[in-house]
């Protein structure tokens, strides 16, 4: 990787994601909540790179990063991760899932040395980072988060569907972060509580200084002693695929120079441009600080 101050580093496999509608044509499409998070990041002004873990030979499926001005580090594995989305009704919210192939689990040793103010581990199942990894990333000093999706959606070794289980480890990663996302479904599993503000206060217990939980409606934060809610004004939900990648990637973005309470409000705005729109985020900083001024002032 280029010897360049970043303000974020994104961790994680790069996909081929397989969307089976309710209604409509099946579609295959590059996804990952590496190519949402780092399209939303990069659409929000700041300087990003990624690692990855894929097949050299697929490395086309990196091209919007790349065009986008990203450094990305590809580390060689023999297939690329593959992903099936299947929604059996007209709840985008209702899913099943199936981790047709996979990269490989990161190891330490394979992630080149980088200057990043933050470093954000973006997997898509439980088969990319493990805690050894996870503390090997902590020792290297940088401002480190997580979508917990990377531990709660396991993967079944004979029939490949991706559960929704309670990570052993989860006090243990949590306790290593300064920044957790979840949503609402995986905050449930890990808590016991479906109640938001419950919920992030007992993640954030575990240690981890500021929380976001995402749900169809809206995202809460809390940071500190402090809870936000924000809810989303998209029109519709055409680009529901990576929602809570692409909040938490703006969120991050716009927490370099903001408060929390004004990044959420960023976050929420340009999530919900996104949703307007299948794939990643392509919108401008313009765009999404209009929208803020239409639909998400204080």
């Amino acid at each position: 990787m280029k010897n360049t101050r970043y303000d974020i580093v994104f961790i994680g496999h790069v996909c081929f994601d397989e969307i089976v509608p309710f209604e409509g044509e099946t579609t295959v499409s590059p996804g990952s909540a590496v190519l949402c998070g780092a399209m939303a990041a990069a659409g929000a002004g700041a300087r990003v790179a990624v690692v990855t873990k894929m097949a050299p030979r697929d490395e086309g499926i990196l091209a919007p990063m790349r065009n986008a001005g990203m450094d990305v580090h590809v580390i060689p594995a023999a297939e690329t991760s593959y992903m099936q989305v299947i929604h059996p009704t007209a709840d985008v919210d209702v899913r099943r899932m199936f981790h047709r192939h996979n990269a490989g689990f990161f190891l330490i040793d394979e992630v080149p040395a980088f200057d990043a103010a933050c470093v954000h581990l973006a997997g898509i199942c439980d088969r990319e980072f493990d805690l050894p990894f996870v503390r090997g990333l902590r020792a290297r000093g940088a401002s480190l988060s997580a979508d917990m999706q990377s531990f709660v959606r396991q993967v079944d070794p004979e029939t490949r569907e991706v559960r929704f289980r309670d990570p052993a480890d989860k006090e243990a990663l949590v306790g290593l972060l300064d920044r957790v996302k979840l949503d609402i479904v995986e905050a449930k599993i890990m808590t016991g509580s479906d109640d938001l503000e419950e919920a992030a206060a007992i993640v954030h217990a575990w240690g981890a200084p500021e929380v976001m939980i995402t749900r169809s409606a809206g995202v809460l934060l809390r940071a500190g002693d402090a809870t936000h809610y924000e809810p989303f004004s998209n029109r519709s939900t055409v680009g529901r695929t990576g929602r809570g990648d692409t909040t938490f990637a703006a969120y991050l973005s716009r927490r370099m120079e903001h408060g929390p309470a004004e990044s959420l409000k960023f976050a929420a705005a340009l999530v919900s441009i996104k949703m307007e729109t299948p794939g990643p985020f392509r919108g401008t900083l313009s765009q999404v600080l209009a929208r803020m001024k239409e639909a998400h002032h204080a």
